[in-house]
């Protein structure tokens, strides 16, 4: 039998069970609310972010530019002499030490003479000996001519034999060959003892030059064997004037000019430049790891003797220079390759302002997209930098550029001339003054990004809207 008291037991269950449920569903609603809230402010801040984004900028600053070849480099002697031996043996004695100056004539070193000194004794008895033989044959030979005078006479008055004629004429010619004989064996002996006497005295290395002892190749005590080579004793060097032989690239080869300027730096001394003028170039490559390098050299002076053979130096062969000029980073210019506005156009006319209803040209941001031909930030073709530098050394990049300045909190547009141009400075010969902020290529973004926005936004935005604070020309 249906009994009402349960189903009024049920309800009261069925009423505690819901009641019990509604709070968690408020609390998942309430989650919910709080992420939508979040993620709304988040959106906020970050696009708020975008628009306060600081573009990266550097005042123009006065200083130095120059554009240069950079190479590598050894020091080595104007003048240096090897000093070797033309005779074998014993280097006996060595009479200078490393960094000895020496004067020409000096005595260096003494190979062992003793054989070369008993070569010559030897000729000069072989001579003394030619030279008594000699005396005796010329006496026999006057004996010869005597006899032979006598019976010519004795000959002509029939008093004679012509057997005893002949035989007299015979022997005076014999004593006249032998005479001739030994002289011509005294002359080869004279020339063989002037070729030892003249070996003897190379045992004795004197300097050909004033200079200093730079280096030393054979010890005390060492044989040298001359037959083949001559061996190396050691080098003498002036170290008054130094030449820097510098290897510079294939590529920039074409840059350099004889005469041109040229300094280096030392390890051990960086800050201190020494110049000197290119001198010449070698034409015979050294070839390293496939890479074709021209022997480039220079000299300088040495008053002070600081500088040694095999110092390492960078080398700067200079192409052009300006000093307290104004400068700009390269990294901030742009080509300015739409013609130059006229002083008195507004920056609608300079920009390029479309009539009403059509679309206004934007104005190119640093990552190069959405480019316009004449646009005012248009990057350099080809890219930044050292392409800059290569285009204007080649003479196919024009002189004038555009670089992007902040002036009362807002982005303009300059045109400006560029001289000299290095890697990563240039020389602003007209445009810009010291202390303007220029912005350097990429830190323009956040700007386009909010100018983007803006113009999206409609009216008084910062680009698109009356007053704006956008890029002017």
């Amino acid at each position: 039998m249906y009994e009402p008291t349960n189903i009024s037991l049920h309800k009261s269950a069925f009423s505690t069970i819901v009641g019990a449920r509604r709070p968690r569903w408020l609390g998942v609603a309430l989650a919910a609310a709080a992420v939508v809230v979040v993620a709304v402010g988040a959106w906020a801040l970050w696009g708020r972010g975008d628009q306060t984004t600081t573009a990266l900028t550097q005042p123009v600053i006065v200083g130095d530019v120059e554009d240069a070849v950079t190479a590598l480099g050894t020091l080595q002697p104007l003048q240096f002499v090897d000093v070797g031996t033309q005779v074998s043996g014993q280097l006996k004695v060595l009479y200078v030490d490393y960094g000895a100056t020496v004067k020409k004539g000096d005595l260096l070193a003494e190979i062992d003479p003793t054989i070369y000194q008993s070569r010559v004794n030897a000729d000069q008895a072989q001579l003394l000996n030619l030279r008594a033989q000699l005396a005796q044959r010329q006496a026999q030979r006057t004996l010869a001519d005597l006899q032979f005078k006598r019976q010519q006479e004795l000959l002509k008055e029939n008093a004679t034999s012509q057997d005893a004629f002949d035989s007299a004429n015979a022997s005076l010619k014999v004593a006249v060959a032998t005479v001739a004989q030994l002289e011509a064996q005294i002359q080869q002996t004279e020339s063989t003892l002037a070729g030892d006497t003249a070996n003897l005295g190379y045992t004795k290395i004197y300097s050909p030059m004033d200079g200093t002892v730079v280096n030393l190749i054979a010890k005390q005590g060492q044989t040298l064997n001359a037959n083949q080579t001559a061996p190396i004793v050691l080098r003498v060097a002036d170290l008054s004037t130094m030449t820097v032989w510098s290897q510079v690239s294939e590529a920039d080869v074409p840059k350099l000019k004889v005469g041109m300027d040229a300094y280096f730096t030392t390890l051990g001394t960086s800050e201190r430049r020494r110049y000197g003028k290119l001198r010449k170039i070698i034409p015979t490559p050294d070839v390293v790891n496939n890479v074709v390098l021209y022997n480039s050299l220079f000299d300088v002076e040495n008053p002070d003797g600081d500088l040694l053979t095999q110092m390492s130096a960078q080398v700067f062969f200079v192409i052009a220079g300006a000093r307290n000029v104004p400068l700009v980073p390269v990294t901030a210019l742009h080509p300015a390759l739409g013609p130059r506005a006229a002083p008195e156009q507004t920056t609608a006319d300079a920009q390029g302002a479309a009539a009403p209803g059509q679309q206004r040209p934007r104005v190119q941001g640093g990552n190069g997209t959405n480019a316009d031909p004449g646009a005012a930030g248009a990057p350099p073709a080809g890219g930044r930098g050292m392409r800059l530098r290569e285009r204007v050394a080649s003479g196919t990049a024009p002189v004038r550029y555009q670089v992007h300045v902040m002036q009362d909190g807002e982005m303009v547009t300059r045109d400006v001339e560029i001289g000299v141009m290095n890697r990563m400075l240039a020389e602003v010969k007209s445009g810009l003054q010291p202390g303007d902020e220029v912005v350097l290529d990429g830190g323009v973004q956040g700007r386009q990004r909010q100018g983007q926005q803006d113009n999206q936004r409609g009216p008084g935005g910062r680009f698109g809207g009356p007053g704006g604070g956008g890029p002017r020309i």
